[in-house]
């Protein structure tokens, strides 16, 4: 039997699946040809350290929501447990298969490597892989001139529309019996954290679909001005990151959606500009993971390497627990900590909080930092997170160094203390004067509301004015260092935003103008084919 396989990563979905949709639409001769759609759930990958039960359970949850779609147009999901090579070669040993189709994945440093064994093994059978743009990034891509024509074409390009008419399915019932899908395995046992996380987000698109429609036509309304509240933001943020993350949504269907409705006209006046504004953070957004996918290594190395040893040798682990387990004595920080805990999510806003106070006046380096904070994050997407920590955390060298006093910030966000209250209960009847410096209560005040410092609630960690003083002032003098300078040309050069000024492409607020003439498109098609070429380490 010829068959190809449709191998499922971050791209779990039906509809605008590009790998599924061209897998189905090759023709053998002039027969249809049945298509295994395989997810491997793999070991190596779940055991690693920034993984958790709460995204496993989230995954499992779209997995299934993926087999339903799938089933509606006579296609079956087939789950497989093991490493890729070994599972794809018990595919091929059992009935060989004529190709691998599949999106691209900016994952974690496990999945790049997978990636390169992967396309090895493939080679050496003559196996085609072909694999599909996602997200707007580009494989390869050194330099960014075209970036961003290139974001816009693949945004406005049609969706693609799989139905039940692509697939044969005489065929697909006989390779569903040859390739039955396995049960879902202990996979708990594999991880290192498995606490739990009883408010998450629930996986699978028709969660995704909802929440999308209830973004787009009502909540939107409080984006501006909303996400940066640790309270306003669970209903003023989108709340699709996690779908986006594994792709429950694809991002060309979220872009034309949210354009739709501006297009309308039918919106509200802050509603519109929240839809907006929206818009411009999913640029954003690939142009992130962008960095990931043309530097891999900066998921373990400074990405000017002129901070290296800034941190790495004073470590904490004293500092670093006390973090982790809401003990920092900083409330709007501990408070931040037990959400994540318990919800999976926090706004943009409070996330490079955390990074900041574990990166200045904790000390901490990011990369444990971000290894702990990655298993917390029910959206855990690699290329935002690591380029995220390297820039909060001033390893960027580019970037303001970004310092945030999680005091100030509680006073301008939280100016009451409702967030603070709600996640930290013993800090419930401490009156609004000291709600975020409780340390500094007197000593009938603390009788009072019975918060006693050093028993009911801890002194911080670190004296923070003089903490973040001195950080900052280490920070400065190593990017004052010439050397350090001198890198940072380097990283401007592979990672800044660069607009194309010239391009035909006129931009307008919250996508394009439709008049991108054909120059535009066959040149940043002809930067495309340049760049499109196998991830290596040899940069």
């Amino acid at each position: 039997m010829s068959y190809s396989v449709v191998w499922f990563k971050r791209d779990l979905r039906v509809h605008d699946n590009e790998a599924l949709f061209n897998a189905l639409a090759h023709e053998s001769g002039h027969a249809l040809e049945p298509v295994l759609c395989l997810y491997i759930l793999e070991p190596s990958y779940w055991r690693g350290a920034d993984t958790s039960k709460r995204q496993l359970d989230f995954l499992r949850e779209s997995l299934l929501d993926l087999a339903r779609d799938l089933k509606s147009i006579n296609l079956n999901l087939t789950l497989m447990t093991g490493e890729a090579v070994d599972v794809l070669a018990k595919l091929y040993d059992t009935c060989a298969f004529r190709g691998v189709f599949s999106n691209q994945e900016t994952g974690n440093l496990l999945t790049f490597e997978r990636d390169l064994k992967v396309k090895e093994w493939l080679r050496s059978l003559a196996v085609p892989w072909t694999e599909y743009r996602q997200h707007g990034v580009i494989r390869g891509l050194r330099y960014r001139s075209q970036w961003s024509v290139q974001w816009d074409l693949l945004m406005h390009a049609p969706q693609l529309q799989i139905k039940s008419s692509m697939v044969d399915q005489e065929l697909q019932r006989s390779l569903h019996l040859l390739f039955p899908s396995e049960r879902w395995p202990k996979a708990d046992e594999w991880l290192q954290r498995v606490e739990p996380c009883p408010d998450r987000q629930l996986g699978g698109r028709a969660n995704a679909l909802e929440i999308f429609s209830s973004f787009l036509n009502d909540r939107s309304g409080t984006y501006v001005g909303g996400i940066s509240s640790p309270l306003k933001a669970t209903s003023a943020c989108s709340r699709l990151s996690p779908y986006l993350s594994h792709g429950c949504l694809s991002m060309r269907e979220v872009v034309q959606a949210t354009n739709a409705v501006i297009e309308s006209g039918a919106t509200r006046p802050y509603q519109s500009r929240g839809l907006h504004n929206f818009l411009s953070r999913l640029h954003w957004h690939c142009h992130f993971i962008q960095k990931l996918e043309s530097e891999p290594e900066i998921e373990w190395r400074n990405m000017n390497q002129g901070f290296t040893g800034l941190r790495e040798d004073e470590w904490s682990a004293e500092r670093f627990e006390r973090l982790m387990t809401a003990q920092t004595g900083w409330p709007l920080v501990d408070a931040c900590v037990m959400m994540l805990r318990q919800t999976g999510w926090l706004n943009f806003r409070m996330r490079a909080m955390l990074i900041s106070v574990a990166t200045y006046p904790l000390w901490l380096h990011w990369k444990p930092v971000g290894d702990w904070l990655a298993t917390q994050f029910v959206d855990y997407e690699p290329g935002i997170h690591w380029s995220q920590m390297q820039m909060q955390s001033g390893t960027t060298g580019i970037n303001t160094t970004r310092v945030y006093n999680p005091i100030k910030q509680a006073m301008d966000h939280d100016p009451t203390g409702e967030f603070v209250r709600r996640w930290l209960p013993v800090l419930q009847r401490v009156p609004d004067e000291w709600i975020f410096e409780p340390w500094k209560m007197p000593v009938d005040v603390q009788a009072n509301c019975g918060v006693i410092i050093g028993r009911d609630w801890p002194m911080p960690i670190v004296e923070l004015a003089e903490a973040t003083r001195v950080a900052k002032q280490r920070m400065h003098e190593r990017r004052g260092i010439s050397s350090v300078k001198q890198l940072n040309s380097k990283v401007l050069d592979r990672h800044g935003s660069k607009a194309n000024r010239h391009s035909a492409t006129k931009r307008k607020r919250g996508g394009i103008t439709k008049d991108t003439t054909k120059d535009a498109k066959k040149d940043a098609n002809t930067d495309l084919k340049k760049s499109d070429q196998q991830l290596t380490f040899d940069f």
